[in-house]
């Protein structure tokens, strides 16, 4: 069933704690892990149960041993629930969901580490991707179910511009449909890289997204189909700015064109194609608010004031979205 338009949304408080959370995700429509500033936490939507994993400090680096990382990039699978660290020592947890065992099965040190988002094929094969650490950006692929992961060679990938990075702001750059991948970067550039199967293979797209700064470019990326896609950005610092911020594809990432232009909403962190509405249906938000569009990002209508960094739908009318100090169930009418 193709929903109507969507006109207004309700907005349900489900956590509130001092906690900044920039990554989440839903296992069987009941349970949401995500990551924050301190480490990991769940809850139960069926019992409202929550529980909030705080990492210690164990670290034997002696250059940052009071550093924990940021988790601002999370996932599920059939198995396990995986948390990954932002900065050096960067290191991926997976979390069984049987056992509640953590155990860490990827660590990194380098001192431009800097991870941005982890997503899956299936239930064996995943993806994750950070900022460059040479000349290409960081890529980690496990084939295992997240026991192992390897980081791809940059003679693999295609080479990253001076000033070419990601945003860790919504766990929202890398997009994928069937065995294609989209990965959207920023900074002095912003372009997209796509794998038509499954991390194997690269190549590199331009954007007309705003780029050539340091907090300029495509934040977040997601594809309705192998054809239909859609960027959002802009600048945090500017987050008025509506310029040139979003843009969307419709031959599987080839080509962009800009839409909305200096209309709609500014700045954004996230982006997503809303189930059942045939890629008319997107709600993008961000530390400013949340906005929809019902005719494919082409106008934009401000649902709500309430800032949010991220967000994944459960339904096609049920959302839940994290920000700075609360999770909430975001209801779309």
């Amino acid at each position: 069933m193709v929903k109507h338009e969507y006109s207004e949304l309700e907005i349900t408080i489900l956590l509130e704690d001092s906690i900044s959370i920039r990554a989440l995700d839903i296992y069987n429509d009941t349970l949401i892990g995500f990551g924050y500033n301190k480490g990991y936490g769940f809850i139960n939507l069926e019992t409202s149960k929550n529980r909030l994993q705080e990492f210690k400090i164990t670290d034997n680096v002696k250059e940052k041993k009071n550093w924990v990382s940021e988790q601002r990039a999370v996932v599920f699978t059939d198995k396990a629930f995986f948390s990954l660290g932002v900065g050096s020592p960067a290191r991926l947890r997976r979390i069984d969901l049987t056992t509640q065992e953590e155990k860490i099965v990827y660590t990194e040190m380098h001192d431009k580490v800097f991870y941005d988002a982890i997503s899956f094929w299936n239930t064996k094969e995943g993806i994750a991707m950070g900022d460059p650490t040479d000349e290409c950006l960081s890529i980690l692929i496990t084939r295992d179910g997240g026991e192992t992961w390897d980081k791809i060679p940059c003679d693999n990938l295609p080479k990253a511009f001076e000033g070419e990075a990601a945003f860790a702001a919504s766990n929202g750059n890398i997009a994928i449909v069937g065995d294609k991948t989209w990965i959207i970067s920023g900074g002095m550039k912003s372009r997209v890289f796509y794998s038509p199967d499954k991390g194997k293979t690269w190549e590199v797209f331009d954007t007309p997204i705003v780029q050539g700064s340091q907090t300029t470019g495509g934040y977040s990326i997601h594809f309705h189909d192998s054809n239909h896609g859609i960027v959002f950005g802009g600048d945090y610092t500017k987050p008025e700015e509506n310029n040139r911020n979003k843009a969307i594809s419709k031959d599987g990432g080839k080509n962009w064109e800009v839409v909305a232009d200096s209309t709609g909403p500014g700045y954004k962190s996230c982006v997503r194609y809303i189930p059942n509405t045939k890629g008319r249906g997107i709600v993008t938000l961000g530390f400013t608010g949340i906005s929809i569009s019902n005719d494919s990002g082409n106008s934009w209508k401000e649902m709500s004031k309430e800032g949010f960094y991220t967000l994944r739908f459960i339904n096609d009318s049920i959302a839940i979205a994290a920000g700075k100090g609360r999770i909430a169930r975001v209801t779309f009418k």
